[in-house]
């Protein structure tokens, strides 16, 4: 078996079902009342959002993301936000679990991140969100990064990345990841385990020190999100990948 026979074989195994029949959409339907009792008339929408919408997710990995849009007419502060709808899960018989935007639940077996965000105004969708790691805000766009992703071209490198990521306990967000394989793999014309390959090569020498800024909001930089001693273990992991004799050594 090739190394690309091996890694297509692993992208095949860890497909998501991302179709608009696919069972877990049904997840945002079983949420919708506990959202619509939670928020109101301040509902603007909720719909799919993160690597599910990406193209870029994992079986093994979260099942689906959730964005949840506040109107700008919200009163509470952000931080009341993610608050109020984590003690609104909880009391709907959840457990969930508090990450830096999201809040990460069970639900009917899938695992999901859901997400609020309160709209800015105007006819975009600039939203900003609760940031809990850093106790402030930001302002995004999550359509934006669902649209820089898809059109990258890079999803199947950016999977099996993400896995090894997961297999390996790295903390690594995923936007910040996905980027980074864009910026690993820009030009690049090799096969699928080529440019993974590129990819783990950019992540142990440049991307230690290379900075990202969030293409929805320049004075949002990405590569913020990790200390220096984060970045350094996604470095030496790399190492690592590139040190190993066979690929199942790197990913499984």
């Amino acid at each position: 078996m090739s190394a690309d026979q091996y890694l297509q074989g692993i992208l095949i195994r860890e497909a998501v079902n991302a179709s608009a029949g696919s069972p877990v959409l049904g997840v945002q339907t079983t949420l919708m009342p506990i959202l619509q009792g939670w928020a109101g008339v301040m509902l603007r929408n909720v719909h799919p959002s993160g690597s599910f919408a990406k193209g870029t997710g994992n079986r093994s990995g979260t099942d689906i993301d959730l964005f949840v849009s506040l109107s700008n007419n919200v009163t509470e502060t952000l931080q009341e936000i993610h608050n109020k709808l984590l003690d609104t899960l909880q009391s709907k018989g959840y457990s969930p679990r508090r990450q830096d935007v999201s809040i990460n639940i069970r639900v009917n077996g899938y695992s999901v991140d859901v997400v609020p965000g309160k709209h800015q105004g105007g006819v975009g969708e600039d939203h900003s969100l609760y940031r809990r790691r850093a106790n402030t805000w930001t302002k995004t766009n999550v359509t934006t990064h669902i649209n820089t992703v898809r059109s990258g071209g890079r999803t199947s490198e950016i999977r099996i990345v993400k896995l090894w990521r997961h297999q390996k306990g790295l903390d690594f967000p995923s936007f910040y990841l996905e980027l980074a394989v864009m910026e690993a793999l820009s030009g690049a014309r090799g096969s699928l385990s080529q440019n993974v390959w590129r990819a783990f090569e950019y992540l142990r020498d440049t991307f230690p020190t290379a900075r990202f800024v969030d293409p929805a909001n320049t004075a949002n930089i990405i590569s913020d999100d990790l200390s220096a001693t984060d970045r350094a273990k996604i470095k030496n992991a790399a190492a690592q990948a590139l040190a190993a004799a066979n690929w199942n050594q790197i990913v499984i």
